[in-house]
């Protein structure tokens, strides 16, 4: 006969749930960022709870172990099953676990090499089964090309205004379509999504780095797809984590973005450097993996060799000096508990656009689920502020 539980015993001390997958703040976040895919069919959160449940804290091999043996898994169903919409959700599950298990490797690591080859074709694999309509473009640039993809649509998208999306520090093109292209579509509307230089493809396959003069290869983008397909009556620009930088800068100069949104804000990139230099001077500094991906990420998208060479160039990155430039509609992301960008930065990109059509700040506290960086594991919540807003200042 099985003993009944003390329930008196066990309710004395009082058990809550929690609220952070690891202690170690890059860890947390990038388990958040798998998790945020979910809403797009990109994730699973059983499959990822799993995955993290073998991985000490800080350990960057057991992180990539953990998610490509998840990819590898999840693949291996595929041929199972008879379903081919299933089949492309769990393609396009897996480009997303390949992405997270080589994020945390060094730059120069061998194996990253293997995850990007498989992301890609896994992705490409997903939207094919899931009848996901995208049309994939390079175009020259510089010393080498840039990459894009368009995802159309449903009928009557080219009446609305077109949907601009581009990434930031250490995005994916392919990523890009879990953030919006599918919210997007749902609502009638056409995503195109880029990279530009330091970013993904355009970094790995090209060695373009970084430029702080972003309006650059968007217009490039912007008339390439003019030329390919239509001229949109309005243009939203949005830019993700770094490219909060990035779209508001290229929308001071581009007359054809229509509206701007710096999800999440990024005023200036400098003094966000030298809170990571300070840092760097300690003595477990070598032990940080915060720190030691955020430095070796620096070097190489920026294309420097060591931290006060990148720390130099951020100094670049500041929207002081453009942003009364900006003519367009401005919404701004920020979030109470951003990691990475001080919310004070919010109130002087705001204060500093002093040509802007319009310019709306929005504040996501931690009890709206929004409170991390680019409002990561709220998804559908900076979607709905998003998309309320394209109605407001764009029907």
């Amino acid at each position: 006969m099985t003993d009944k539980p003390n329930v008196s015993a066990y309710s004395e001390v009082a058990d809550y749930g929690v609220s952070r997958f690891f202690r170690n703040q890059t860890f947390h976040f990038q388990t958040l960022r798998a998790l945020n895919d979910i809403v797009a069919n990109g994730a699973d959160l059983s499959e990822v709870l799993t995955a993290i449940s073998s991985i000490p804290d800080g350990d960057t091999n057991a992180w990539f172990d953990a998610f490509s043996e998840l990819a590898i898994r999840t693949e291996k169903r595929i041929p199972t099953c008879l379903d081919p919409l299933s089949n492309g959700y769990a393609w396009l599950r897996s480009h997303n676990y390949w992405r997270t298990a080589e994020f945390l490797l060094p730059s120069d690591d061998l194996r990253r090499k293997t995850a990007w080859a498989r992301q890609i074709a896994a992705f490409d694999n997903g939207l094919k089964l899931a009848g996901i309509a995208y049309e994939r473009f390079t175009i020259p640039y510089e010393t080498g090309h840039l990459r894009g993809i368009l995802y159309p649509g449903p009928d009557g998208w080219q009446k609305k205004p077109l949907i601009v999306l581009v990434g930031g520090y250490d995005s994916t093109l392919e990523e890009l379509y879990f953030v919006l292209a599918k919210a997007a579509y749902d609502r009638g509307y056409g995503v195109l999504t880029y990279e530009g230089p330091g970013q993904g493809g355009v970094l790995r396959e090209y060695g373009l780095s970084f430029t702080p003069e972003w309006e650059k290869p968007t217009a490039a983008i912007l008339d390439y797809f003019e030329a390919a397909w239509f001229r949109p009556e309005k243009t939203v620009l949005i830019g993700m984590s770094m490219g909060g930088y990035l779209a508001p800068r290229a929308a001071a100069f581009d007359l054809r973005i229509s509206g701007v949104v710096a999800y999440d804000v990024l005023f200036d990139m400098g003094s966000i450097a030298e809170r990571y230099t300070a840092l760097a001077q300690k003595p477990e500094a070598a032990k940080n993996p915060d720190l030691v991906w955020a430095v070796d990420n620096a070097c190489w998208t920026l294309g420097v060799t060591t931290l006060p060479e990148a720390a130099k160039a951020m100094t670049s990155y500041t929207l002081r000096d453009v942003s009364q430039k900006i003519t367009s509609d401005v919404l701004i992301f920020v979030g109470e508990n951003d990691h990475f960008v001080p919310a004070s930065q919010a109130d002087d990109f705001a204060k500093a656009c002093t040509g802007a059509r319009s310019v709306e700040t929005v504040t996501f506290d931690t009890l709206s689920g929004g409170a991390e960086h680019c409002q990561l594991g709220a998804q559908t919540l900076w979607h709905a502020t998003f998309f309320s807003w394209m109605i407001s200042k764009f029907s």
